[in-house]
């Protein structure tokens, strides 16, 4: 290798270096990084304590819930006549924008249908809040916002009373979730625990029949409703539940599967879960 050739590596390592000092610096700042050639743009950091929802029903929802401490609107004109709400009714600070300054916001690979809210997450509730609750999910370390989101979804088209996460190993609320959620976000009690099994334990000093869904459970899921109360538990993708969690739930149980595959992902899971919940106990007509 020549002086020359080891120059211009040199110099090519010290402009990376210097690059990518530029793009943290820019990060701090709120400026999004440059990008190489076909790079998705990352989008701003929102300001400290808030994120970014997007999307017309995830934004739709939002606006409706005054448990909502919303900042800041951006919406095109298209996407607030398809909100069906007028300007003069919206609850926050809005601007007109065209989608560029959306994306600039967001960055390109957030499919924002023209609108974007900026927003405090929503608090966590506790467990003692659970009064009169009939049916819950617990989910044990499920990590997959989508996931989440699909689970969300499914428990508010079931009228699950809540969703029970764990402060840690768990997605916390963000544009991508609540996106998933398709404004589910909005309607379900969500409650966070520090102890997932202390949690199960009070769920059933408290009446619940907790069921923890397992592919090798000794008994199907149908076959385990018992009484008037019911938690489902669902394990994390890939490794299902935990020992411990194993250890504590009330009952094992599985989903019966006579094809090829024996194994769903944790949000059909939920889904099948929550309606053969929901005609044990009387809410679904068989």
């Amino acid at each position: 290798m020549t002086d020359e050739t080891a120059g211009t590596r040199k110099d090519t390592h010290y402009a990376k270096l210097r690059r990518s000092h530029r793009d943290a610096k820019r990060a701090g700042a709120g400026e999004p990084a440059r990008r190489g050639k076909g790079e998705p743009s990352p989008g701003r950091a929102p300001a400290p304590g808030r994120i970014w929802l997007y999307g017309l029903h995830t934004v739709g929802e939002a606006l409706k819930n005054p448990r909502r401490r919303l900042h800041r609107l951006l919406v095109t004109r298209n996407a607030l006549a398809r909100l069906g709400v007028a300007e003069g009714a919206l609850p926050c600070p809005y601007e007109i924008v065209e989608p560029k300054t959306i994306v600039a916001e967001l960055g390109s690979e957030a499919v924002h249908q023209g609108v974007a809210v900026e927003t405090e997450p929503l608090t966590a509730q506790k467990l003692g809040d659970l009064e009169g609750a009939r049916l819950v999910l617990v989910l044990d370390q499920v990590t997959d916002p989508h996931n989440v989101g699909a689970i969300l979804r499914s428990a508010t088209a079931f009228a699950a009373d809540a969703v029970v996460t764990t402060t840690r190993h768990s997605p916390q609320e963000s544009g991508v979730l609540a996106k998933a959620a398709s404004g589910a976000l909005e309607h379900v009690t969500q409650i966070e625990v520090r102890n997932l099994a202390e949690a199960l334990g009070e769920l059933a000093e408290h009446g619940f029949t907790t069921i923890g869904l397992d592919s090798e459970g000794p008994e199907t899921f149908e076959a385990s409703l018992a009484g008037g109360k019911l938690a489902i538990v669902l394990g994390a993708e890939g490794k299902g539940l935990r020992q411990k969690t194993r250890g504590t739930v009330t009952k094992l149980a599985r989903l019966p599967m006579p094809g090829a595959i024996h194994s769903l992902n944790v949000s059909n899971a939920a889904a099948i879960a929550l309606y053969a919940a929901r005609r044990h106990l009387g809410d679904v007509e068989g």
